[in-house]
């Protein structure tokens, strides 16, 4: 398998984090973002919404949408599990994942920010005032779901989860522009747990080979 990313994608983040819980080899291909070469003619090829990330799968098939394509890896090898068994823990378990990959991520892709900045004018602090909100907004509101749950190690149950692959790019994100996690035991505690996996620390941007890029 290869798969197309950039190493400050929080989505790329999300199947790095899968590819290496399931314990898989792959080609890391970087596609720079900063530098526009996810909108080259080369990239075009390989994923026509111009995204990051891509899976190419050993069939040579191209794949898009995180989301979709950590589903598709745990289809395929199933162990260990990223969502559980039944069918009311799948669905609580993407509901949290989405809260991450559908309220709070699209507000604040580099598109987005971009945009802010070019056509809207928006100063820098401005534009990180916008990150800062809507990150701690989601992240309040995910902190809520996680309460009415019982206590466990990480976002759901004693393994970690499609979740918990959406939780850790978020709050490395929000990071990078002091972001204010204080007040969410549940969610930190599901991010100190998860980062206290090697599979975790591999897939991290600091571990990726194009993280000085």
């Amino acid at each position: 398998m290869k798969l197309y990313n950039y190493f400050r994608s929080s989505a790329s983040f999300r199947v790095r984090i899968a590819l290496e819980l399931k314990g898989l080899g792959y080609e890391y291909v970087p596609v720079h973002l900063v530098k526009g070469e996810h909108k080259q003619p080369g990239y075009a090829a390989v994923s026509p919404a111009l995204l990051v990330p891509t899976l190419q799968t050993d069939e040579g098939e191209h794949l898009g949408q995180s989301m979709a394509i950590i589903e598709y890896l745990d289809e395929t090898h199933p162990e260990p599990p990223l969502l559980p068994r039944d069918a009311l823990g799948r669905a609580k378990v993407r509901a949290l994942a989405q809260m991450i990959a559908c309220e709070i991520h699209p507000l604040n892709n580099l598109r987005v920010l971009k945009y802010l900045v070019r056509e809207l004018k928006v100063q820098e602090e401005t534009k990180n005032d916008w990150y800062r909100h809507w990150v701690r907004e989601g992240l309040e509101a995910f902190e809520r779901e996680l309460s009415r749950m019982p206590a466990s190690t990480y976002c759901y149950g004693e393994t970690p989860t499609l979740a918990d692959c959406c939780l850790v790019p978020q709050i490395f994100n929000g990071r990078r522009v002091n972001t204010s996690f204080d007040g969410l035991p549940r969610t930190m505690a599901a991010f100190d747990a998860c980062m206290a996996l090697p599979a975790f620390q591999k897939a991290q941007p600091s571990s990726c080979p194009d993280n000085e890029a």
